[in-house]
Order: structure tokens, then C-alpha cells, then sequence
């Protein structure tokens, strides 16, 4: 059975391409937020990786973020897909879905917000940690479910109301819940994840959408409703979003929430955990109390 899919990378490739060549300045805030966070994971790590991939980062701040570290051999910088292409970036084109990589031909992956358009994030992650040699590392940065989630529920809000009925046109993001389970999944070993919130006031709803337009972030959702959205649905969403999520200077609140994520590539040098019954001092003794059996009472009773 074939699965529909979920997203229209055609038209991602075109929304990259639009917002690359009207580069707005300032527009990247989120990009470069990510990226510091990463630098200072990859900061803890004390190790020397000599081949490193800067994934799906059209800004390139991933990849001169690489460069400054000190802990990089030879950085190639792998642009998303774009329509069309930047001219004289990068090192090549990788699409995210299917990557160019050779089995244990990398030490260090970094994909910060690049791996969130996909049909098929759970292959994308084992195609990662196929191109891993043992002991390398992937930190990703995701968007996370509450992202835009004031954005999503204005919308919403506003075509039940205007045509009695509404089209998603706000992507799914990823719950922390489940991509730690994905890594695992996907055979990584040590996988750690957690999660950042950002708020970002706007005037109103249109700016934020000019930011998102700016970003390449705008819907590209396969089921997306073709039909051409009408004025008065984004004046009523608009409305909607002043009155249910603006401070008491009338700006609104825009929710981002950046899952980030970390895994390593197993290899026998790892920690793993112990043996079940291996134990060799008893939790009481650790924690100095006195060992009861079930039902007995601190007096001795029953």
C-alpha cells in the first residue's frame, strides 16, 4: 500500500529557493539560535571528529560554527535542495530524505532544524547512523509540537468560522516523547533529548508570517487545500490571535519550541548499562536505612 505523503518537498525546494534570494535581514533569528545551542553541546564533547557534515543549514552558520570549533578536521557543508540552487554555497545539494553519504564515512552529523520536512524521519535517522563510523555523533535541533501552536489554533478558529470547516495549514512537529524513541530506534546509542522554548512578539499575525515567509517555513503540507485563501479568512485569524494571545501592549506571543537531540553511532569503548542482578551493594546499604520485608511496619508490627 502506498502512504501519501506528507509533505510537498517540491514545493519546500521552491519556498527555500524564494527565501534565499530575498534574504531579509534578521530573518534567520531562529537558525542562529539553534546553531549557538548546538556549539555549545558540541562544546561538552571532549573529542576530535575529523570529518564533520553541516546538514541542511542554508545560512551556513552551521558550518562555520563547525569551522570555529576547534574540534572539526574537514567540514563539508551539504545545503538543502533549493529551486533555485545557490550559486557557489556549499559543498553539495543533500536531500535530507535521501542522504549521499557512504556507510561509516562521517564522524559528526549537525542538523539543526533540517530534519522536521520529511515523510520519513525514522529512515532519515537510520541513514544517518548508517553514514556514522562507530563512536560518531549526530546533534539534531527539531521544531517541537507547541511550535507556532497560537498560529495553528487562530487558523483554525477562523476558517470553522468563515467556511464552516478548516484545512490544516500548519505542520505536525515532533514530540520530545517520541524522538528519543526514534534514535533508539534508528540504533543509536545514549540518546538524549530535551527541549527549549522561545516567545517572540510580533505587531500582529501578518508580521510573523513575513518572518516565516523569510525563513522558507511557510506550509507545504501535501494536503494543504489548494483552493486560494481568501482576505477575510487571515482578517478573522489575525482578529482571532490579537484577542487570545497579545500582552497588554496589544503585541502578539509567537511559541517556537526547539527539540534537540543527541545520539552516538554504537561502539564497544561506550557506556553501557549494567547487567541486571550484577549489583554489588544493596540499595539500603547505599541509601543507609534498614532493609524490611513487605508488610512489616517501622515498630516491627503488621
Amino acid at each position: 500500500m502506498t502512504v501519501p505523503p506528507i509533505f510537498d518537498r517540491t514545493l519546500l525546494a521552491r519556498r527555500r529557493g524564494r527565501a534565499l534570494r530575498e534574504a531579509r535581514p534578521g530573518a534567520d533569528f531562529l537558525m542562529a539560535r539553534v546553531v549557538e545551542d548546538l556549539a555549545d553541546r558540541l562544546a561538552t564533547v571532549s573529542r576530535h571528529f575529523p570529518v564533520a557534515v553541516a546538514l541542511g543549514d542554508p545560512t551556513g552558520r552551521t558550518a562555520a560554527m563547525l569551522r570555529a570549533s576547534g574540534k572539526v578536521g574537514h567540514v563539508v557543508e551539504a545545503l538543502p535542495p533549493a529551486d533555485p540552487a545557490p550559486a557557489g554555497r556549499g559543498d553539495l545539494i543533500a536531500d535530507e530524505a535521501l542522504l549521499p553519504f557512504r556507510d561509516a564515512a562521517l564522524d559528526l552529523v549537525v542538523a539543526p532544524l533540517s530534519l522536521h520536512w520529511l515523510d520519513d524521519l525514522p529512515g532519515a535517522l537510520v541513514q544517518i547512523r548508517r553514514a556514522l563510523r562507530p563512536d560518531g555523533l549526530l546533534l539534531a535541533a527539531l521544531p517541537g509540537g507547541d511550535t507556532l501552536s497560537e498560529l495553528r489554533r487562530s487558523l483554525i478558529a477562523a476558517e470553522a468560522e468563515t467556511a464552516g470547516g478548516a484545512s490544516p495549514r500548519v505542520a505536525p512537529f515532533v514530540d520530545i516523547r517520541d524522538l528519543g524513541g526514534l534514535l533508539q530506534r534508528a540504533g543509536f546509542a545514549l540518546p538524549v533529548t530535551d527541549v527549549d522554548r522561545m516567545t517572540v512578539r510580533y505587531d500582529d499575525m501578518f508580521a510573523l508570517m513575513i518572518d516565516l515567509r523569510a525563513m522558507g517555513a511557510t506550509s507545504i503540507l501535501a494536503e494543504r487545500s489548494r483552493k486560494p485563501a481568501g482576505r477575510g479568512l487571515f482578517l478573522r485569524a489575525a482578529a482571532l490571535y490579537a484577542e487570545r494571545h497579545a500582552d497588554p501592549d496589544g503585541r502578539i506571543r509567537a511559541t517556537f519550541e526547539i527539540v534537540s537531540a543527541s545520539g552516538w553511532a554504537p561502539h564497544e569503548s561506550q557506556q553501557k548499562p549494567a547487567r541486571r542482578g550484577s549489583a554489588t551493594v544493596r540499595l539500603a546499604d547505599a541509601l543507609g536505612t534498614v532493609e524490611r520485608s513487605g508488610g512489616e511496619t517501622a515498630d516491627g508490627g503488621e
